[in-house]
């Protein structure tokens, strides 16, 4: 015996094959509409799940500080490799190295770099190796000297910056011949901290001078 139809209780009779048609249609329509939104959400969670790996797999806590320099360590091996003494400013404990090393493309020069904590900006004592009269001048943009100053019973060349900005921030500049070197004091800080650093290499520019061929 043939099943009757079945009578829809919204119809009160039984459905024509259009209106199951469409009935199924629309269940097959919001199935897969709530199958996009489960995938939906879990991509969703998925990607918040690799964000928290990644969140709490990184290390915490600030970037180790570099280590000083130590001035008089590379001092020993730049005077051994070029054949040559090298100055070791006898600065402050309290002055951080960042840098010591060989610099310049024309003119090598040692180049220590000091952040004074005393001072704000930082400071560059550098010895140009058989440095030209012009060696400071181009160093410092073109800078010119203004006067002399003596520190420590050596003559220092005083130059006049105006425009900082141009100099490479170099707010003031201090040089001294020493035998075939020159040694300039750069760098952007304050008159007093400049002649701190000139008393510091007084001794040794001397010394230069005076074993100079």
């Amino acid at each position: 015996m043939a099943k009757a139809p079945r009578i829809v209780a919204e119809l009160g009779r039984p459905e024509t094959p259009e209106e199951t048609a469409e009935r199924k249609a629309r269940f097959s329509a919001a199935y897969r509409s709530s199958q996009n939104t489960r995938n939906l959400v879990a991509a969703l969670l998925a990607t918040l799940a690799v964000v928290l790996v990644i969140v709490f797999a990184v290390p915490r806590g600030s970037i180790p500080e570099r280590k000083p320099a130590d001035v008089a360590a590379v001092a020993e091996t730049v005077s051994a490799v070029e054949g040559r003494a090298v100055v070791v400013p006898d600065v402050p404990s309290t002055w951080r190295a960042n840098s010591a090393a060989i610099e310049g493309d024309s003119v090598k020069a040692w180049t220590v770099v000091y952040v004074p904590s005393e001072a704000s900006g930082f400071l560059r004592v550098a010895q140009g190796f058989d440095a030209d009269a012009a060696w400071p001048a181009r160093v410092l943009k073109g800078a010119g000297a203004s006067g002399t100053r003596t520190i420590e019973g050596v003559e220092w060349t005083v130059y006049d910056i105006p425009d900082p900005a141009r100099a490479g921030n170099v707010s003031i500049a201090l040089s001294t011949q020493a035998g075939p070197d020159t040694i300039l004091i750069y760098g952007s800080t304050d008159e007093a901290t400049a002649e701190t650093a000139a008393r510091a290499v007084a001794d040794q520019a001397k010394t230069l001078a005076q074993e100079a061929p």
